[in-house]
């Protein structure tokens, strides 16, 4: 399909506005990584100038045509990097990945290596524990492995591996390292749908109640997480994949196509055959960091807002930004949010799993109601050529052979999945507040109207532990801000609250006003509960959010786009910080300790929660720039 002419004149005003100055806050540091860039492409691969002995080391594990290939340096060489593991099941169906890749790459002409593993850690099996504090920063160390991988300097392209939380930001932030090279993000697609969503989180709740028992909770979860595949909730795995769509990583139409199908194994096969076409000699030449320039971020955070995606993205797309020398800023968000409707219900924002919105026309009918309404960049590159256009369209098989066909015009089913003219709220329900408690983030597309304001005394808890005791103990029954500090990255590097979701659901329930105000963050999956999210500056770096005192009224009102605590401005001023965060010896077990430097290290939530020293204006500078 070809692409259309991008004109100022077909693109909504806000968008436009919002593009614009990010290119102009970034233009020093987006030249700088282009630069960069630049000279890592030099004249070709790097491995037609290694000294013979370099070059020996890297096909000595290789055999027959592709090891003749690469000694004579004669094709093309594709990097393999993958985050397999058979204990994730998003990642379990990876492990077939690589010996269809080595197959395909072979008959496009070139050879592909497993040039590397990375970590993935699953933060349904580590919610509520003490491992869920290393998974943020895992994204990081999940770069820096991409990174490893790569610098053997070897490749002319690379397919990158991934799906879940923190796993498909660590390998794009990892990648764009290396942004000369030519890139595809190969996802594994989700599970076939089991217990509907909504029943599951209404079993939890009953448990947390103590009206469900053990075994009837441990059935429920069962049946929700039962196969191969992604969780079908909207969290940050699935997040991931329709972003990864939107901005031209993917192949179109390729997210959510389930695993052991025949479709999934040739999209993975084409993959593999369309890195070796964008390489640098091929005709259509399409490095990484060609794909993901300034309209292609605007367009993730549209696509994400459209869809009331996850909150985990407020800081993972800010990473992936800087990565590429961009400075996004929530206010970009914010603007953004306002102006963008929502089109999608998916579990936690309605009874929908991802499953369901693939059938309903998924990405291919959503890129082009935000296409024809002025809302996505289109004049951008991709990975399968230059136009978004080209996204409309969703993978078949015919007669054994890969083909991509028109989407759907319309939607299938309007409960999950409508149109711009349609749409389920007029505004995509991701909210920046403010007040003198700092800067939080709030979701509300799952939030009933009548619950986004609330004022009510403030109770302190140090951990998800300390609330879960009181909530049993029924010292909560009544209206409550809870306040969950110390939470954020350079606390106890900023686990997922999600285990709260339950109990503080039950106290809605009961009709009582009930809001969290927490420096750490909510799963992708946050629901009906009003959460003041990823507060900064954080309490643990001296935010006033470690001045608040049980009692305290505290006023989160989602409509005003205000989070304050009624307290006079002198009296807040005078007090003193209370309950710090955990030392060094306090920080230890569970491989924790081994994280330690990146506590001291890591920005805050607001610039990307990031470990790397990578250009991104101060909240003045950014000011000046609006």
């Amino acid at each position: 399909m070809s692409s259309q002419p991008e004109s100022q004149d077909t693109l909504h005003p806000v968008i436009a506005e919002v593009t614009r100055r990010i290119v102009a806050r970034s233009e020093e540091s987006r030249a700088v990584y282009l630069a960069r860039t630049a000279r890592a492409a030099g004249d070709g691969p790097v491995r037609a100038g290694m000294a013979c002995s370099n070059l020996a080391h890297g096909f000595a594990g290789c055999a027959g045509p592709d090891r003749i290939a690469i000694r004579g340096l004669v094709k093309p060489g594709v990097a393999i990097v993958s985050s397999y593991n058979d204990l994730l099941s998003a990642h379990q169906p990876l492990h077939e990945f690589p010996g269809w890749i080595k197959d395909a790459v072979r008959a496009a002409g070139g050879v592909a290596q497993f040039a590397g593993g990375v970590p993935a850690m699953c933060d349904g099996i580590t919610q509520g524990r003490d491992g869920m504090e290393l998974s943020l920063f895992s994204r990081d160390v999940i770069a820096m492995s991409t990174g490893i991988a790569l610098s053997h300097e070897m490749f002319d392209g690379a397919l990158l591996l991934g799906v879940c939380d923190k796993i498909v930001p660590g390998l794009l932030i990892g990648a764009l390292s290396f942004g000369h090279l030519p890139m595809l993000m190969v996802p594994a697609g989700p599970m076939a749908s089991g217990l509907p969503n909504p029943e599951k989180s209404r079993v939890r709740q009953l448990f947390a109640e103590g009206r469900a028992t053990r075994d009837d909770l441990i059935e429920a979860e069962a049946a929700s997480y039962h196969s191969p595949g992604t969780c079908t909730f909207y969290g940050t795995a699935n997040s991931n994949q329709l972003l990864m769509e939107v901005m031209g990583l993917h192949l179109p139409g390729s997210s959510f196509v389930q695993p052991g199908t025949p479709l999934r194994k040739a999209l993975t096969e084409a993959a593999g055959r369309r890195v070796v076409e964008i390489r640098r000699a091929g005709a259509e030449y399409t490095p990484l960091a060609e794909i993901v320039d300034e309209r292609t971020i605007v367009n993730a955070v549209v696509a994400l807002l459209a869809t009331g995606g996850s909150t985990n993205h407020t800081m993972h797309l800010v990473a992936i930004a800087a990565a590429a020398g961009i400075a996004l800023t929530w206010d970009d968000f914010s603007d953004l949010s306002a102006a963008v409707p929502l089109l999608a219900r998916i579990y936690p924002n309605g009874p929908a799993d991802i499953n369901h919105f693939a059938a309903a026309g998924g990405v291919p009918f959503l890129i082009g109601e935000l296409l024809d309404a002025g809302m996505l960049h289109r004049s951008v590159s991709t990975v399968a050529g230059h136009g978004l256009d080209r996204y409309r369209q969703e993978p078949r098989l015919i007669d054994g052979e890969l083909t991509w066909r028109d989407g759907t015009a319309q939607s299938l089913d309007l409960n999950v999945l409508r149109g711009v003219a349609e749409p389920f709220d007029v505004d995509g329900g991701l909210r920046v507040l403010r007040g003198n408690l700092g800067r939080a983030v709030i979701k509300v597309s799952a939030v009933a109207a009548d619950h986004r304001t609330v004022i009510a005394p403030a109770r302190i808890f140090p951990s998800q532990h300390a609330f879960d005791a009181a909530y049993r103990a029924g010292e909560l029954d009544g209206d409550v801000v809870v306040v969950l500090r110390n939470q954020g990255p350079a606390a106890n590097g900023m686990p997922e609250l999600h285990g709260l979701t339950p109990a503080l659901g039950s106290l809605q329930d009961r009709g009582h006003k009930v809001a969290l105000v927490t420096d750490g963050r909510m799963s992708g999956a946050s629901g009906k509960i009003p959460a003041a999210i990823q507060v900064s500056p954080e309490a643990a770096v001296g935010g006033p959010l470690a001045k608040v005192r049980d009692g305290d009224v505290i006023r989160l009102d989602a409509e005003r786009g205000t989070l304050e605590v009624l307290v006079p401005a002198s009296e807040l001023e005078e007090r003193e910080t209370v309950d710090g965060p955990p030392g060094e010896a306090e920080w230890a077990g569970t491989g924790r300790e081994l994280f330690g430097a990146l506590r001291t290290a890591v920005t805050q939530a607001d610039q990307g929660a990031r470990v790397f020293n990578m250009p991104q204006p101060g909240r003045m500078e950014v000011e000046a720039n609006r």
